[in-house]
């Protein structure tokens, strides 16, 4: 026979089977279907199997999805502020990890109209977060495809595990979109975990008059029929809990660092004033950061301040951090820190938070260090010591649990996971001296820019860079261990 005859005559025989086996009122209708593959000999053909539904995350089980890599998001959508919705169509291109029968993206809320996989229709259902695709027919490993769907509807606040929250953020004239650590699944499906970084390009309209302000390099901007257009591109990896969007009024501010990247910076009007010096020392702080870091990690800088009085933190928004209010120069220092450690370098499960975290706040000390104020072995002694606290309860935060351990969803950014997880890097300092820790510092940002990494690597990469000494205690006391540490 034909293949055309060899699938006709198989399809007709599962038919029969099938209405047999149905007659057992228990199966469910994948155990119908297994049972008559198998049983007409027809499942030769399926090979491919579902991807997994998370990445095993150990605080966000579900965040993620196994199966495949995104290597690009191309994102068309607009938003009307005052009817609060979103339309959206985005098309992920992705390598396919292994065979897959289906895979899963995150999408939180949204109402989805349509997917396509390879430009063809495809089945698709919805389970909280999860929109699991059925392409036509199955992908093979390495394949390349790519996945579009397009959705609306009101998007949605995420409220996190420690209260805070992140997604969709209404303003009083717009928008703020967040993603640490989930809140990108409230605006745009995707492989929604740090593990997987992929490039961006931007296309958003909103009412003429706001602006729309989001990652990399503004391409093109504009206006038709009372609409406005932008279009920004990041060509570097990024993982998506670091992509943003501001919509919104906002001064627009553009110079350059030097010899360094452009610098965009846009300013809700009401914070401009106090705004305007912090912001103004952004081609300082760049200069600063590339002498102790090594070269600044992609093509574009700046900052979004917006006025977000509810959101309560800044973020490190890849090459363009969010303010919410205007920034003092050791938050603009601490933020910047994290183009290198956190955006370029990023961590490979949300446990390796402190290689964020750590690295950004001992930049701050570097930074007071270099210019005029305690070194970042005052700092370390003053923490230990408890000085450094109004408080002796606020002085024992520090010591509840190991940063590179942290105990659930709700404590990966409490208080050890920034200064202990800096006492860490303090104490590499101390063994290996000065010359040879800033030689860590960069390299390890080389080593593993554009790309992702645990705390196993960055012990493994510090025992390397100096062979002879003994990291253990440090490691076993400053990164694991339980409790304050005995003789700092």
């Amino acid at each position: 026979m034909s293949s055309t005859e060899v699938m006709v005559s198989c399809a007709r025989r599962i038919a029969i089977v099938a209405r047999s086996v149905r007659l057992v009122p228990t199966l469910p209708a994948a155990t119908l279907l297994v049972a008559a593959l198998v049983l007409t000999g027809c499942g030769g053909g399926v090979h491919g199997t579902p991807g997994g539904s998370g990445v095993r995350d150990p605080y966000f089980p579900k965040a993620g999805n196994g199966g495949y890599d995104v290597t690009h998001y191309g994102l068309r959508l607009a938003y009307d502020p005052d009817a609060h919705h979103l339309t959206g169509t985005a098309t992920l291109t992705a390598r396919a990890a292994k065979d897959l029968s289906a895979f899963n993206l995150d999408l939180l809320g949204m109402e989805v109209e349509k997917v396509t996989v390879g430009g063809e229709s495809a089945r698709w259902n919805r389970a909280g977060q999860e929109l699991t695709v059925r392409p036509h027919g199955d992908i093979d490993r390495d394949e390349t495809f790519r996945v579009t769907v397009r959705y609306s509807g009101a998007p949605e606040t995420v409220t996190d595990p420690d209260g805070s929250q992140e997604g969709w953020l209404r303003t009083t004239d717009g928008v703020l979109a967040l993603g640490e650590p989930t809140g990108a699944m409230a605006w745009f499906p995707g492989n929604h975990h740090p593990s997987d970084k992929a490039a961006y390009d931007l296309t958003v309209t909103v009412p003429q008059g706001l602006r729309a302000v989001s990652n990399g390099e503004l391409r093109s901007e504009r206006t038709a029929r009372g609409r406005t257009t932008f279009v920004w591109h990041s060509g570097e990896p990024m993982a998506s809990y670091l992509a943003t969007l501001a919509i919104g009024r906002f001064d627009i501010s553009r110079s350059r660092a030097g010899d360094g990247p452009p610098v965009y910076t846009a300013v809700d009007p009401a914070e401009a004033a106090a705004s305007r010096a912090v912001l103004g020392r952004i081609p300082e702080v760049l200069r600063w950061a590339e002498r102790r870091f090594g070269p600044y990690p992609f093509s574009t800088a700046g900052a979004i301040v917006d006025r977000a009085p509810d959101v309560g933190y800044a973020l490190e928004t890849q090459s363009r951090p969010v303010f919410p209010g205007a920034p003092g120069i050791t938050l603009l220092v601490h933020e910047f820190a994290h183009q290198w450690y956190g955006d370029s370098v990023t961590p490979k499960s949300w446990r390796d938070m402190w290689l964020n975290e750590g690295f950004a706040t001992y930049a701050e000390w570097l930074w007071e260090e270099d210019h005029g104020g305690d070194s970042a072995q005052e700092t370390f002694d003053a923490l230990y010591s408890g000085e450094y606290f109004d408080t002796e309860a606020a002085g024992q935060e520090i010591w509840e649990f190991p940063p590179a351990d942290p105990p659930s969803a709700a404590r990966i950014s409490d208080p050890p996971v920034y200064w202990r997880g800096a006492m860490a890097l303090q104490k590499v300092r101390q063994a290996v001296g000065d010359d040879r820790f800033f030689s860590m510092l960069r390299g390890w940002a080389a080593e593993y820019r554009y790309g992702n990494a645990d705390t196993a690597d960055f012990t493994a990469y510090v025992e390397q860079q100096a062979p002879g000494e003994d990291f253990e205690g440090i490691w076993e006391d400053w990164l694991y261990g339980e409790g304050k540490p005995e003789g700092a």
